[in-house]
């Protein structure tokens, strides 16, 4: 009887351990090939230091916020102690379950991918996530390279884990993370999708930009189409969380029911608080860049290096500043649409039809489209054949963007229609600029109003007149000088024949002290001041009060405000009399530190003695007889009639403001209505106003609107009530400091303070 022999599985099995010892060999030959560099560049020890990042220059207020960045990617590092814990446990729950255990590479979930061929989940890491962004970027749609890719991933994940702890893993992926619409790094994700820093963040916020990271456009909660993909993705975050003991079940099921909410706010160089002062300060940077170096001598990058740049700027006070800009602006805008329905040579004003084509097509010229035709080869004709084609474009307009068909042209003239402003306020003693509003719109108005504009100034130059002539001649605001026209002969003080000026309303006679002269802005006795002083004695003191006078001739005119100053001459000008006739030079960078917090500068204060104490605080006593019974009495009344007067309905902005404690000011006027001004002062904080149309032809036709009082004053009113409505400001509300020594008589005994509701009724009208 024969009997089988059994069938021998030896060979199989050889076979079997053959494969499985020759495959792992292989994979670990791979990786030794990866590591070694053979399939392809691997990073360097210093590189996995030191990981190449784009880091966005960041600009910060005194008070600690976020004004703005400059950036090529919006990313701002934070570290792993500003990371909210529902955030790293919602990420580590729904990326990377097992993340404390592994070291860089998630053996179990790396099987379960293999075994299921990914349907159950995939094996990637945060750190292999992380590597792939550092590293590795887009993936290969050749299968081969692709295979590579994860393998080099792997071998540079491995590295990581010697190289960082946990907590740095978990913050440089954070950091890294591109969220789209302009939010690179949680930071900037938190912002921008929920106007939060990354530790205010609450669950269900950290649970929307987690479940991002498996796709920021599929489940991106901004976009409509997307919005269920988002929730619904932000809903398995939390059961992720659940299911990894975060949190409970009843807790899971309460967050599901909650809304996806966001809160938009975007972050380009357009938008936000300060953006004419970033602006500013941008290129503040690029010249300081210049200048100095980095230690190796290469340039600073103000885009990618991650500068940190402190400023003078209070958040609160500039959110204040511009939400009075906006409100009077809008209103006042409204006024002037409303007058100019039956103006034929809207928006200009006493201008032919030929000097409006000559003001079109110098804006033209000026504009971007005609600098880049130009660049790019088009003929003359060619160019200015495009302004009038009409085109699909967005407009601006005080109650929202304006989708129509326009062409360049016109949209130009539309443009030209809208009034302006500049606003700056500082603190005297300092020089640190707290708000700096420079125009109404910046992404639709580019030029800014608070530096780089010179309007004429009007009757905010006569303080100038009127300082000198304290300081030189001793005189005492008592003095009474005769309310007649004044003439100053043909080759005196550069005047080229005989000047009389007239006072506004050509109103003569009696007597006026100088307090009441200045607060009623009487230009006649301001020529008589000029012409004690001269004009050259005026434009010694006003170089001194940091005004460029270069351009500035010494003639007896200078007196009513012909010059054409900025703001910010203005506003420092006016400080020094506010700290005792000492000059501050504003400035508005404190210091600017490297992307590890080294101070790489450090503003130098630069002051100089100007006036001396006693002629300051007789100057500030003349300015404050102006917000008296002057000019500037509006900011004091509670009147019924500034309720009821139709023309304060229709364009003056949070009347009655009701001040009580000591202001100091002057409002100003320019020659038909072009420009109003208002400068005013308390104690500790200077503020200037301009408003004003881009074309000096684009004005109200009367004085009524037209004056400082009207168009500036209200900004100033509104501003100073919200500011001293915020007590942690401490902005003063005390009277100017009075020298121990004060030899000048202040106390006139016949200052209108005390005059009739009937009397301020009648004035307010001739307020210029």
């Amino acid at each position: 009887m024969t009997t089988k022999k059994k069938p021998s599985f030896k060979k199989y099995i050889i076979w079997f351990w053959g494969l499985f010892f020759g495959g792992i060999s292989l994979v670990v030959l791979l990786f030794l090939l990866a590591s070694w560099g053979v399939l392809g560049e691997m990073p360097t020890f210093e590189e996995l230091e030191n990981p190449e990042t784009n880091l966005a220059t960041e600009v910060i207020s005194t008070d600690g916020k976020t004004l703005g960045k400059y950036f090529k990617e919006n990313r701002t590092p934070i570290k792993y102690e500003d990371l909210p814990e529902n955030l790293i446990n919602a990420l580590v729950a729904t990326e990377d379950e097992r993340f404390y255990q592994h070291s860089g590479i998630d053996a179990r979930g790396t099987l379960r991918a293999v075994v299921f061929l990914g349907s159950q989940g995939g094996a990637s890491t945060i750190t292999q996530q992380l590597a792939k962004q550092l590293f590795t970027k887009i993936r290969s749609d050749n299968l081969a390279e692709a295979i590579i890719q994860k393998i080099k991933e792997w071998v540079i994940a491995v590295r990581l884990e010697e190289q960082y702890t946990k907590q740095e893993i978990i913050t440089m992926y954070l950091n890294k993370f591109d969220f789209i619409y302009g939010a690179v790094g949680i930071r900037s994700a938190a912002r921008i999708y929920f106007d939060k820093e990354p530790k205010e963040l609450n669950i269900e916020e950290s649970a929307v930009l987690v479940a991002m990271l498996k796709n920021p456009g599929l489940y991106n909660p901004l976009r409509e189409r997307f919005k269920e993909n988002a929730l619904n993705r932000r809903n398995t975050v939390f059961s992720q969380m659940e299911k990894n003991g975060y949190i409970t079940k009843k807790e899971k099921d309460s967050l599901q029911q909650l809304e996806l909410v966001t809160n938009y706010s975007p972050e380009q160089h357009d938008d936000g608080v300060a953006t004419y002062l970033r602006a500013y300060v941008q290129e503040f940077l690029k010249d300081w860049v210049k200048n100095n170096p980095k230690p190796n001598g290469e340039l600073y990058n103000i885009y990618s290096d991650g500068l940190k740049v402190y400023t003078s700027i209070d958040y609160r006070m500039q959110t204040y500043a511009e939400d009075a800009v906006n409100r009077h602006m809008k209103k006042l805008q409204k006024e002037f649409n409303r007058q100019n329905k039956t103006n034929p040579t809207a928006p200009f004003r006493s201008v032919s039809k030929t000097e409006i084509n000559q003001i079109i097509n110098k804006s033209i010229k000026n504009s971007g489209r005609y600098k880049e035709m130009k660049r790019k080869g088009f003929s003359e004709e060619e160019i200015l054949a495009s302004f009038d084609k009409k085109r699909e474009m967005r407009l601006f307009s005080w109650n929202g963007t304006i989708d129509t068909t326009l062409t360049p042209r016109d949209s130009i003239r539309y443009y030209k229609s809208f009034l302006n402003t500049g606003m700056m306020s500082m603190t005297p003693q300092t020089g640190e600029i707290k708000a700096w509003v420079g125009g109404i719109n910046f992404k639709h108005f580019k030029y800014e109003h608070v530096k780089q504009a010179k309007r004429q100034v009007g009757s905010t130059f006569k303080p100038f007149v009127y300082a000198t002539a304290i300081d030189q001649l001793h005189l005492s605001p008592c003095l009474e000088l005769p309310n007649t026209k004044h003439t100053i002969p043909a080759g005196r003080h550069g005047v080229t024949e005989d000047w009389t000026p007239k006072n506004s309303g050509n109103e003569y006679g009696g007597v006026k002290t100088l307090k009441q002269a200045l607060a009623e802005s009487i230009n006649t006795i301001t020529a008589r001041m000029i012409d004690r002083t001269g004009p050259e004695n005026v434009l010694s003191l006003v170089d001194k009060l940091g005004v460029d006078t270069s351009n500035i001739l010494p003639v007896a005119a200078i007196a009513l405000g012909t010059p054409d100053l900025s703001v910010y001459e203005m506003v420092s000008a006016y400080s020094t009399f506010a700290n005792k006739g000492v000059y501050v030079k504003p400035f508005v960078v404190e210091r600017i530190e490297d992307k590890n917090g080294t101070i790489i500068y450090q503003h130098q204060p630069e002051s100089r003695d100007v006036l001396n104490e006693e002629s300051a605080y007789v100057t500030i006593n003349l300015l404050e007889g102006v917000t008296r019974f002057g000019s500037g009495r509006r900011l004091r009344t509670n009147s019924n009639y500034l309720k009821n007067a139709t023309h304060y309905k229709r364009a003056v902005t949070g009347y009655p403001y009701a001040f009580e404690n000591a202001i100091a000011g002057k409002t100003g006027t320019t020659q038909n209505q072009s420009d109003g001004w208002f400068i005013g002062m308390v104690p500790n904080l200077a503020t200037g106003v301009w408003v004003g149309g881009e074309e000096r032809s684009v004005r109200f036709p009367s004085i009524t609107y037209g004056q400082g009082a009207t168009m500036a004053l209200p900004i100033w009113g509104m501003y100073m009530k919200d500011i001293y409505a915020d007590e942690n400001l401490n902005i003063s509300q005390e009277e100017f400091e009075k020298p121990e020594q004060l030899s000048i008589q202040i106390d006139c005994g016949t200052d209108n303070e005390d005059e009739t509701e009937e009397d301020s009724r009648n004035k307010i009208e001739l307020d210029f």
